[in-house]
């Protein structure tokens, strides 16, 4: 279980469906050592913090494993080309990982890495910010279905993170994994 890409983004202005709307979601690999703070990474910015960021959602992971998935999909949305990867930070990730998804991740387990500790919070909820960097009016609701949606995670301990970094799960209680809280979340926000 590593970290492959840090991913960070400044706040820039782009149309969607018709508008203008502030966004932070276009997240592009960093090398080298990154800041980490408690309210996010260094050099990286969240638009509408009601939604993003804060203390709970102050970094977001999404596992790599899934990548094929929503290159493949894409594609069928004829949203991009069949080879056209996705660059690390494309779903809007601060981290990149691999070797654990969302089936693995437990509210209040810890990831002890190097230089920093963090903890699995919450899922992440789409929105039609994520529709519009993917392509297509389909993606969240994909991402609803799949529950594929990566993790938040507050920062314990302040530090640096960086690429190739191990990541050691230190269990919590272990009563809600990542994606049975997102399924439960999408299924009750369906029923409202």
């Amino acid at each position: 279980m590593k970290v492959l890409s840090v991913n960070v983004a400044r706040i820039e202005s782009r149309l969607i469906d018709g508008r203008r709307v502030a966004t932070a979601i276009g997240k592009r690999a960093v090398a080298g050592p990154v800041g980490v703070l408690p309210l996010g990474l260094e050099g990286d910015e969240q638009a509408d913090p009601s939604v993003h960021g804060g203390l709970s959602k102050a970094v977001y992971a999404y596992p790599a494993e899934r990548y094929g998935f929503w290159q493949g999909v894409r594609a069928q949305a004829r949203a991009a080309g069949p080879d056209e990867a996705l660059p690390p930070g494309f779903l809007g990730e601060n981290l990149t990982i691999e070797g654990l998804d969302e089936a693995q991740c437990f509210v209040g387990d810890r990831w002890q890495l190097p230089g920093c500790v963090l903890a699995v919070s919450e899922p992440r909820q789409p929105c039609f910010k994520f529709n519009a960097v993917m392509g297509f009016n389909q993606a969240g609701k994909l991402m609803a279905q799949s529950g594929w949606c990566g993790t938040y995670l507050a920062v314990i301990e302040p530090g640096l993170i960086q690429a190739g970094d191990e990541i050691e799960v230190i269990p919590g209680p272990r009563e809600v994994a990542i994606r049975e809280l997102f399924m439960a979340k999408m299924k009750k926000k369906q029923h409202l």
